[in-house]
């Protein structure tokens, strides 16, 4: 059964740190763990996360973070770590490891990563789970569906209010794809082409979201009639009851990764702990609470996962041939970081 989310989970309400005790209450092993919150990390909780206390026996401190990098560079830098763990896009991961605050991965201790492709590992992390940026859409608002960012950009044929997200990530993607770039020819990304095409599209604008809970809620709410968002807030929304559409065409497929702070409090259950939340078995109870699909492809063999569900998802491989696999390597250069530093001047335009 799909896992029903609440209203206030679709606010990104921020988790209190807790601890998920299991059967074994007095475990020896014991981890702070750090997501996004919302729908996402309610159900990873139920999926992963409680599995893990249960059969694994260890603790599990929650804290979550919509945005991990600053507290990431804070710990970091002062040596006074109190994470472990975090789930956090391998943009962070990996320029937190060239950095020297992500410790990086000893593969012969994480067994179960050897079931994933070289593309889903870094020397600093592992994929944790795939999503996508969509098109989201009202259906009772709109007399004509876009299907597309072309059509979201097309504001004669698809006129309402639009909505886009706070950060260059996907967002420069969108642009792009938007402007005729093919999927498959969006890197290195064409930086001042892009920023071009959002020039047309910025006033037309009402909301720049910051969070997805917030795009849940504005999709939620009717305040917006098309929007980028998250593919799993987007069914979060219409399982709470929003009469409300998505489309995989032109998404940007991406990930997050999971990767261990540097010097952090508990380093030897945290690599425990990063083995198990991506062992074929766990992951494969992912789907079945959020429409995300797994990091490790080997969760698609367990037989927990129907051929309906995995349609559904935005790594199923239909899906995913309609879509751009974001490079966060180029995310992570040099021009990477200038295209965000450029962002904040756009926006304060």
């Amino acid at each position: 059964m799909k896992y029903r989310n609440r209203l206030y989970q679709l606010m990104g309400c921020t988790f209190l740190s807790a601890a998920l005790l299991g059967a074994n209450a007095n475990a020896a092993d014991k981890v702070t763990f750090v997501s996004q919150g919302g729908a996402w990390q309610d159900a990873q909780t139920v999926a992963i996360l409680d599995p893990i206390t249960e059969q694994y026996g260890i603790e599990i401190m929650q804290d979550s973070a919509p945005d991990a990098w600053p507290m990431i560079k804070t710990q970091g830098t002062t040596g006074q770590a109190v994470w472990d763990v975090v789930d956090t896009p391998p943009l962070n991961c990996v320029r937190g490891g060239q950095q020297g605050l992500i410790e990086e991965i000893d593969y012969a201790k994480v067994p179960n990563a050897s079931s994933m492709p070289d593309a889903y590992k870094t020397p600093y992390s592992v994929a944790y789970e795939f999503y996508s940026s969509v098109l989201a859409y009202n259906k009772d608002s709109l007399e004509k569906v876009p299907t597309n960012w072309v059509d979201f950009w097309d504001v004669e044929n698809f006129p309402g209010k639009r909505a886009l997200r706070n950060h260059p990530l996907a967002t420069l993607e969108a642009a792009l794809l938007a402007d005729g770039v093919a999927p498959d020819a969006l890197y290195p990304l064409d930086v001042d082409r892009a920023f071009a095409k959002l020039e047309e599209i910025k006033p037309y604008i009402t909301t720049w979201w910051t969070s997805g809970g917030q795009s849940a809620q504005l999709l939620f709410d009717g305040e917006v009639d098309m929007l980028m968002m998250w593919n799993g807030r987007v069914s979060a929304a219409v399982e709470a009851g929003a009469n409300a559409g998505m489309s995989y065409d032109q998404g940007i497929l991406q990930s997050t990764h999971l990767c261990m702070i540097k010097d952090s409090p508990n380093p030897e259950a945290a690599v425990k702990f990063l083995n198990a939340a991506i062992s074929p078995d766990l992951q494969a109870n992912l789907p079945l609470h959020i429409d995300y699909g797994p990091g490790n492809p080997a969760a698609f063999d367990t037989g927990k996962i129907s051929e309906e569900i995995a349609k559904t998802l935005p790594s199923y491989p239909e899906n995913a041939a309609k879509q751009a696999m974001m490079s966060y390597e180029w995310w992570a250069s040099e021009k990477g970081e200038a295209a965000e530093r450029r962002w904040l001047e756009f926006m304060q335009q």
